[in-house]
């Protein structure tokens, strides 16, 4: 048992990871391949090519084999995960018509395609018209049949990019339904594709040819061809299952299988999540999205660019911290933990609302980031803590909503993403929900999520019960501290929930003054 390996291949925004997993959730080998920076033609657009992807994960493969000893036939089964919302258009040859338009991209087009006047009718009743609309202009679908007309009509297949790389490992056009989350025509509450009458068919300019077959989390969809072995190494004939996005795959990775466990993801999008048998949409006619498990939902909610403002501060404001890392031989993460325990519980006063991108409905379309509370005894150090402290406030906003949607208390948290490794972040955390707080036994919970749902597949676990409890455990757990949950406790219902509805009708003004954010 103990040769009964899985990879896991996890194709990030920043990176893609192959990784080993044996069946008790360690990981036997470990490989990375940095992406190349998306690309902008124009402001705003996001785009990759979908063929560096794939050699990404070929290289990734390649390095597992080549650098750690391991034998590809020791591998029992593959998984895919990634990022959520990468689009990419096939020809019938099944090559690339264009750039990936990735997750990040900010285009959208007024041109849409018409959908049936009662179904305005009932969506101006039900008050929601315009997040139908929002839906419309942001869909990628719809921005390439309008611009790009002679690529749309050349689209054999449009996929994600889980469902490519799953093509191309395979040969079948498969994909899982937890991972689709993005603009296509789905029902999130059926968890398939949406039935005939459904108005997203109308809405959006994709036809049902064009998708791919859909399985559960879990469903073996087909295995490693012999171009695919040739190209990565994983001997042809091994399985590939089907997994889920990289979200859902952290919030099983992390443990978080019981509705009263949230799961917080302090990655670029930050995000907190439970798992939940029932439909629950935290925020009205938003679904929950497919979870890592089948039948099953992840009730969501996003701080868009929420961890991304970390990095940013870093970037603008780190520069310091980063030389005397590198002069020291420790890692800068250490030295701006270091400026976080400088600074007190609620950072003298600085309070930072997180809406740096702003959402559909919560926040609204002409959200705006803010910081308020400056005086003369504020530094970096105190920006920087203010920034953690936001966003915890935010994902505490979230768990309420939850909560309240829900009818069950969250009680404990898990922590995955990048700012899962900061001490400080964590303790932060905790203090701020007033909850105990723990990171995984390990950093890599996407790419444990998809091993678990290979193991399931596979019969290597007889359940996902089992297969969360035998591969996920606790690494450590921060409790919080009375006196700093106190004052966080005041901050955040006299101060921080005050904030957007003080603040909405400057963002507003601004809004109609600089035409930015763009009025839809």
């Amino acid at each position: 048992m103990s040769k009964q390996y899985i990879l896991s291949i996890d194709n990030g925004t920043q990176s893609v990871r192959a990784i080993l997993f044996d069946l008790r959730g360690n990981i036997v080998a470990k490989s990375q391949v940095h992406l190349e920076a998306y690309f902008s033609d124009q402001p705003g657009w996001a785009e990759h090519h979908p063929e560096d992807y794939w050699q990404a994960v070929c290289t990734a493969c390649q390095r597992l084999w080549n650098e750690h000893g391991v034998s590809p036939s020791s591998v029992h089964g593959v998984a895919v995960t990634t990022q959520r919302g990468t689009m990419i258009n096939l020809d019938k040859h099944g090559q690339p018509l264009r750039p990936a338009i990735t997750w990040l991209d900010q285009r959208r087009t007024d041109v849409v395609p018409p959908v049936n006047s009662l179904w305005m009718t009932a969506f101006k009743l039900a008050g929601v018209a315009s997040t139908i609309n929002f839906f419309r202009g942001e869909a990628e679908a719809n921005w390439i049949k309008a611009h790009q007309p002679d690529i749309w009509d050349k689209t054999d297949k449009y996929l994600m990019l889980s469902g490519y790389l799953n093509y191309r490992l395979c040969g079948n056009f498969i994909d899982s339904i937890g991972s689709q989350v993005g603009y296509l025509p789905f029902d999130y509450k059926g968890l398939k594709w949406a039935g005939k009458l459904d108005w997203k068919w109308q809405a959006l300019a994709v036809r049902a040819e064009s998708l791919p077959e859909l399985v559960p989390p879990g469903t073996v969809m087909g295995h490693i061809n012999q171009a695919a072995e040739a190209a990565t190494g994983i001997l042809a004939g091994t399985p590939l299952l089907a997994a889920a996005a990289d979200k859902a795959c952290e919030v099983i990775g992390a443990g978080c299988q019981q509705p009263n466990i949230g799961c917080l993801s302090y990655g670029t999008t930050a995000t907190i999540n439970t798992t939940s048998k029932k439909y629950l949409e935290v925020t009205p006619f938003i679904p929950p999205y497919p979870a890592a498990i089948p039948n099953s939902y992840s009730t969501e909610v996003q701080i868009f660019r929420g961890y991304w403002m970390v990095n940013w501060f870093k970037e603008q404001f780190g520069h310091h911290e980063k030389l005397q890392a590198a002069e020291q031989g420790v890692l800068p993460e250490a030295l701006f933990d270091e400026l976080v325990n400088a600074v007190p519980p609620g950072s003298m006063g600085l309070m930072l609302q997180p809406y740096w991108t702003p959402g559909i409905k919560v926040p609204g379309a002409e959200a705006k980031g803010a910081i308020i509370g400056f005086g003369d005894v504020h530094t970096r150090a105190h920006m920087y803590r203010a920034i953690l402290e936001g966003l915890a406030y935010a994902l505490r906003e979230g768990k309420e909503r939850i909560e309240k949607r829900s009818g069950v208390a969250i009680t404990e948290l898990r922590i995955s993403g990048g700012g899962s490794q900061s001490d400080a972040a964590m303790q932060l955390t905790a203090d701020i929900f007033g909850l105990p707080t723990s990171r995984p036994h390990i950093y890599e919970t996407s790419g444990l999520g998809a091993a678990i749902d290979a193991t399931v597949g596979l019969g290597l676990h007889p359940s996902f019960d089992v297969a969360i409890k035998e591969m996920t455990r606790i690494g450590k757990t921060f409790e919080p501290i009375a006196h700093h949950h106190q004052i966080y406790n005041e901050l955040y219902h006299r101060v921080y929930q005050k904030m957007y509805a003080r603040l909405q009708p400057l963002y507003k003004e601004i809004q109609q003054i600089t035409g930015y954010p763009k009025m839809h």
